[in-house]
């Protein structure tokens, strides 16, 4: 057995198979109490006794971790399945073993940055407003007020004081720079404090900005910019909850890194012609920016949303909080573990506001469905159709995903046209839902078993897309895909293209290949993005993309889109160039240039090497320099 588990009926509120559990988890479980949170401290020393224990309950956590504190036990390990699996009707265990199962998960610890904030605040508004929180938090933060220009120098000097407008603001926590014009300093001198001469582009930094104009704001998507408070200037509740969150904004800070790159597979751009852009484009932060060939993104005004990920065809941009192949293996154990107790699974995706709707549900209505099990992530956007394939592979019927209010639907909604397209069926929803009796209906809503074989979810998002689309068509070899989607093949107009393979020293992911020893542009299909940059550099325009799942064996090895026979010098009879291209220039040139005329036009039909020994030697050279002068020798001189 495998550490133990700890189960509590929450006085008899739920029904809870303690044998069928501990079977299907591999964890001893001793007895079922009643109400542990409310026992003597010596049964909670008995049951956290293990090292490796996992408590089956989530809403007591704070309270039993420090009971078991008290007692000297080892802290357990907490997981609801109370409010996820225990009040929805029909036979709970099989969910409530599968969350379990995720539970003894080990998950893995994320990368942080340390942020260091010393307090520095930046307070922008009205007078009225921006001084008064400025007295507020003068005792806590370093404080300047920014005023509208035009305003009255302030004759409080318990703060600093500027006026002027802001032109340009970048960065977050603890790293602001503002850009001002119109700046307008204090003078102190004289009976009047007022504010001095004005000046434009000052610079000025600060850790905290604190924005009480009601107007345009600073960053897009403020509200995950760390360290910007936007409150409703006309809500004075709003307003007192900014000020006292700016008041505790001050010392060291982990920042979580919630993205991973891979420059090298960036397929953004190639040769100064933009190729893929679909995380520039979806980025509500701006955190995502060109950098010469690939993107660079900024940690600091990453918010986590994890819509890059989802839209990376090559892999180049990866979600790290947590990892992918952490979400995989998350699905997998889920969908195993159910379908070994129960029947067919379907799954339900969630962040933290699902996880309020799902607790409402449980204790005030009928509570999810035995069959939807619950995901959670810390943003929604992250869960794009790799991962929406790899649970319906994995054996899921149904994927619903339960967005927040402040989740951006389009990233979601065109990850579920792809998910649905590749497998052939309306298998991915958006639960739009309001409230928790919408939520159990939605969920709850009839749907048909799987009836093909499940997958393991192992490898690269575009692998395990691959593998579970193929065990769901075993009949259909090309899968249409909407415009846009990372997978598909490459049409070459044959009459129009001169194999002159621009395109292969280009491709960022080699799906385009060249033939060392003849003139071949091959083509790997698996291995396409569909970025388009062979389409926007051919200089023949004989390239169109076409999106596509191809499933056959053949996709993975490369196929001849174009080919030709290759021209031989005419001295040596080495092959080099395209037959074609070489008699198309010699009809161009010979005979109708200056340079190219009789012996000359020869030339065109020579390889390199050849080509420049016949112009070394030839008597009309018109980049020949004077004969060298005859060296002299000893008989030279002895005459």
């Amino acid at each position: 057995m495998a550490g133990h588990l700890v189960l509590c009926s929450c006085a008899g509120s739920q029904t809870l198979d303690a044998d069928g559990l501990s079977t299907a988890t591999g964890r001893t479980c001793s007895r079922v109490h009643d109400a542990l949170c409310l026992a003597a401290p010596d049964v909670v020393a008995r049951a956290f006794a293990d090292v490796d224990t996992i408590m089956a309950c989530g809403q007591e956590a704070e309270a039993l971790t420090a009971l078991a504190q008290e007692v000297g036990a080892p802290a357990p390990r907490f997981t609801d399945i109370r409010d996820r699996a225990g009040w929805g009707g029909g036979d709970p265990m099989p969910k409530q073993a599968a969350l379990l199962a995720e539970a003894a998960l080990t998950p893995p610890e994320p990368r942080v940055l340390d942020v260091v904030s010393e307090g520095l605040c930046l307070i922008v508004g009205p007078a009225d407003l921006a001084l008064a929180a400025a007295t507020r938090l003068q005792d806590a933060l370093t404080v300047t007020v920014l005023l509208s220009e035009g305003a009255d120098a302030p004759q409080d000097r318990r703060f600093d004081a500027v006026s002027g407008r802001i032109c340009r603001a970048s960065g977050a926590l603890g790293g602001f720079e503002i850009t001002l014009d119109a700046l307008r300093q204090i003078d102190p001198s004289g009976a009047e404090i007022t504010f001095g001469a004005p000046r434009d582009g000052a610079k000025s930094h600060c850790d905290v900005i604190l924005d009480l104009t009601g107007g345009t704001p600073l960053f897009p998507a403020h509200h995950k910019r760390d360290g910007y408070l936007r409150p409703d200037p006309k809500n004075p509740l709003a307003v007192a909850d900014a000020v006292l969150e700016a008041s505790q904004m001050v010392g060291t800070f982990e920042k979580v890194l919630h993205v991973r790159t891979e420059p090298s597979l960036c397929a953004h751009s190639r040769a100064g012609i933009t190729g893929c852009t679909n995380c520039l484009d979806l980025c509500p932060t701006g955190a995502i920016l060109p950098d010469g060939d690939h993107v660079t993104i900024d940690p600091m005004a990453c918010a986590g949303c994890g819509a890059c990920s989802s839209v990376c065809p090559s892999g180049a941009v990866s979600y790290d909080a947590p990892p992918v192949d952490d979400i995989f293996r998350r699905i997998e154990v889920l969908a195993r573990t159910f379908r070994k107790h129960g029947v067919t699974p379907t799954l339900l995706v969630h962040d933290d506001y699902g996880r309020e709707m799902i607790a409402l549900s449980a204790r005030h209505g009928g509570g999810l469905p035995d069959h939807a099990v619950p995901l959670h992530l810390p943003a929604i956007a992250v869960f794009g159709h790799a991962e929406m394939m790899a649970a319906l592979g994995a054996g899921f019927a149904r994927v619903d995903i339960l967005p927040s209010p402040q989740t951006e639907r389009d990233p979601i909604n065109g990850q579920i046209m792809l998910a649905n397209a590749l497998a052939g069926r309306d298998a991915v929803r958006l639960a739009e839902v309001a409230d928790p009796d919408a939520l159990e209906h939605a969920t709850g809503e009839a749907f048909s078993p799987v009836d093909y074989d499940t997958i393991l979810p192992l490898g690269t998002r575009r692998q395990v897309t691959r593998v579970a689309a193929a065990t769901m068509h075993d009949d259909t070899p090309v899968l249409p895909l909407p415009k846009g989607a990372p997978y598909g093949a490459v049409i070459v107009d044959t009459d129009a293209c001169t194999l002159c393979l621009s395109c292969v020293s280009l491709c960022p992911s080699g799906a385009l290949m060249d033939n060392p020893d003849r003139p071949e542009l091959r083509f790997q299909e698996d291995a396409c993005l569909q970025c388009g940059l062979c389409a926007s550099l051919c200089p023949e325009t004989a390239i169109t993309l076409q999106p596509q799942l191809n499933l056959s064996p053949d996709a993975l090895s490369p196929r001849i889109l174009n080919q030709e026979e290759p021209a031989e010098c005419v001295e040596c009879g080495k092959p080099f160039g395209v037959a074609s291209t070489i008699e198309r220039i010699a009809g161009m040139l010979a005979d109708k240039h200056p340079m190219f005329g009789a012996e000359k036009a020869r030339m065109i039909r020579m390889c390199d090497t050849c080509r420049v020994n016949a112009m070394a030697h030839s008597t009309d050279n018109p980049f020949q320099s004077k004969p060298r002068p005859k060296t002299r020798t000893s008989d030279d001189y002895l005459n």
